[in-house]
């Protein structure tokens, strides 16, 4: 079954946000704090470069995970939260997606990414938002 984990946005204080949640939970951030200026082959404004991409805190066995909206995306306080997925397969990912997106609207369609996973979000009919994160290392 596939494993879930809360991902809240930020309106560029994420960094600051999660190196509280670190003294809080302890532990140490799983994999690198990647910032916006690290997406390849996309240009990112300079006031943009140093948002927050993607962090996970590891707490207990759950991760707590985080980035900043991109600039110009809307950001309501209270409605900056993504339920993530993490299926056993490629296939569980992709059933995931195609039910959850039924009346729903396809946010980023599940691909191959850059850090290595297959990944997509959307947003399902009721306005929930989801990703689905399957990456075969972690299995």
């Amino acid at each position: 079954m596939a494993k879930l984990n809360p991902y809240l946005n930020f309106d560029g204080t994420c960094e600051e946000a999660f190196r509280f949640y670190k003294v809080v939970f302890g532990g140490e951030f799983l994999g690198d704090v990647h910032k916006m200026k690290d997406i390849p082959g996309m240009e990112i404004p300079e006031e943009a470069k140093n948002r927050i991409m993607h962090v996970a805190l590891p707490v207990g066995n759950d991760l707590l995970m985080g980035s900043d909206v991109f600039l110009g995306q809307p950001f309501v306080q209270g409605n900056n939260n993504y339920i993530s997925l993490f299926p056993e397969s490629r296939e569980e990912a992709d059933r995931l997606f195609g039910a959850l997106l039924e009346g729903g609207e396809v946010e980023m369609p599940m691909a191959d990414q850059f850090w290595g996973d297959y990944f997509g979000s959307l947003k399902d009919k009721f306005g929930v938002y989801w990703m689905i994160n399957y990456n075969s290392a972690n299995q």
